[in-house]
């Protein structure tokens, strides 16, 4: 194919045209921005020097946190800067790599909460063999194949998209380089991108869903073997904070690809991909820091230490 892009730049038109309310969204997003990066590096730090810490779930949980700061990293300062600076345009480079960045460690974000769920499902299922399978290698394999499935279906979708031209127009009704949106602006035909695109979602979310299900199909029916009920609930506690997460993320999926009626689909898709960036990567230290006794215990622990040094 012959690449005759004439096109070297996209203009972004961002979430609303309404100042007022642009100021609104600005600092909705910066405060939100900030706590984001707050809680993640609160998850990472805790999990690295505490030994209350040191299992599995928490190595996967620091990585989690990892991708959760680049995920919405690579869409929101851009965001705040095309409203602080009122400039609305993204080259096509850059546009180009966000819209690769923003999948792999979508993808890779899913892959870990599959890998978390496994995790959960040695745990609980088989724990006398715990240690043994997961070990240290093969944590770090793991997290190394996440990234490195994240990064290969990211090809597969990027790669035949970067090849189409774009010869205007260069107008995209997004507050950021998607790829649905960039699909539209191909002068070319581009049944083969859409195909691909849903092809590698259906494999990717219903692999990963599939995974997570059977999992926690085994744990709770083994919980439910569990005679004793303070047993059953001490339990099911380890996953609880995992299983939510799971639900959050999913869920913001599912909405992508259901359109509630009355609403225009542009409009209603950059809402949801706006929730999406924001939502999970928010809300997931949130969720261990007020669900998971260990953490809870390992905060207060770091904290008593460091204020009783501080007053040394």
């Amino acid at each position: 194919m012959t690449n005759w892009t004439t096109v070297r730049e996209f203009i972004l038109l961002g979430l609303t045209d309404n100042f007022p309310l642009e100021v609104s969204l600005f600092l909705l997003l910066f405060g939100i921005y900030l706590l984001t990066l707050i809680g993640n590096t609160l998850i990472i730090i805790i999990t690295q020097v505490n030994v209350q810490l040191c299992s599995p779930m928490y190595f996967f949980l620091r990585y989690l946190a990892w991708v959760d700061i680049g995920y919405m990293s690579t869409v929101i300062p851009k965001a705040l800067v095309n409203i602080a600076t009122g400039s609305k345009s993204i080259s096509l480079a850059g546009c180009f790599i966000q819209i690769f960045l923003y999948l792999v460690l979508g993808t890779t974000e899913f892959l870990l909460l599959a890998a978390m769920s496994v995790d959960r499902y040695i745990a609980i299922c088989n724990p006398l063999h715990y240690p043994t399978i997961m070990n240290n290698q093969v944590c770090s394999l793991l997290v190394f194949y996440c990234l490195a499935g994240g990064i290969s279906l990211s090809l597969v979708v990027c790669i035949p998209l970067f090849l189409m031209p774009f010869c205007g127009p260069n107008v995209m009704n997004h507050f950021f380089c998607d790829n649905g949106p960039l699909i539209k602006l191909v002068c070319a035909d581009t049944s083969f991108l859409e195909m691909i695109d849903f092809v590698v979602a259906l494999f990717f979310l219903f692999g990963t869903l599939s995974v997570n299900l059977v999992s926690y199909v085994k744990i709770i029916s083994t919980i439910l073997r569990i005679p004793s009920t303070t047993g059953r609930k001490k339990t099911f506690s380890t996953c609880a904070s995992h299983l939510t997460v799971v639900t959050i993320a999913y869920s913001g999926c599912i909405f992508m690809y259901i359109k509630l009626k009355g609403t225009s689909g542009l409009d209603y898709n950059k809402m949801v991909a706006l929730l999406n960036a924001v939502m999970a990567p928010l809300l997931i230290p949130i969720i261990y820091c007020l669900r998971n006794r260990q953490v809870q215990d390992a905060l207060k622990a770091e904290l008593r230490q460091r204020i009783g040094f501080s007053k040394n």
